[in-house]
């Protein structure tokens, strides 16, 4: 139970400096919150594993730039 608070703090530690990203474009900002956000989803649903944390950031960063795609 302990790991599932460090990595959620971590995730909001995270999208909060992403929101400090102001002169990004809405596409790189979705970008990089759908990586933020699938990386932190992959580490909680495979118990930290370093190859869940990192698909999840790159299925995410995928889905977000995809989003506002023109």
């Amino acid at each position: 139970m302990k790991h599932v608070w460090a990595k959620s703090a971590g995730a909001l530690l995270l999208l909060a400096a992403l929101t400090g990203c102001s002169s990004m474009d809405k596409q790189t900002r979705n970008t990089a919150a759908g990586a933020a956000i699938g990386g932190a989803a992959g580490a909680i649903l495979t118990n930290g594993s370093a190859v869940g944390t990192v698909g999840g950031a790159a299925v995410g960063g995928v889905i977000g730039h995809e989003t506002t795609k023109d």
